[in-house]
């Protein structure tokens, strides 16, 4: 039998990849409703976008695939590395250095549980 399956990503977010590795380590492989309740509970700016990701997944499966929402579980969920904007700051003794705002790539892919 087939599963299927229903994805959401949300690209070029402002945040660190490193940053949003940590907290969407947290709702691998659990329920989508244990999943939103830990990312509510999160103080990280980087769990509100991972919850409005992970809430886009679920409507696309509610709604694409006719999938039940309380049978639905995060399969998979990563974050890739985005742009880099490098920026220019002064430094000491007249130089100038770097400063890089990374940005994040987030995908969340739910499936439904036998």
């Amino acid at each position: 039998m087939e599963t299927k399956e229903a994805k959401a990503v949300a690209k070029t977010i402002r945040i660190a990849p490193l940053k949003t590795r940590l907290i969407i380590n947290l709702i691998r492989g659990r329920d989508v409703s244990e999943a939103k309740a830990i990312l509510h509970n999160q103080p990280q700016r980087a769990a509100r976008v991972i919850e409005k990701v992970l809430d886009s997944a679920i409507a696309n499966a509610v709604n694409n695939y006719k999938l039940k929402e309380e049978n639905l579980f995060v399969k998979t969920c990563f974050v890739d590395e985005g742009l880099v904007m490098k920026r220019a700051k002064m430094d000491s003794r007249g130089h100038v250095g770097r400063n890089d705002h990374k940005t994040s790539h987030i995908t969340i892919i739910v499936s439904e549980r036998n």
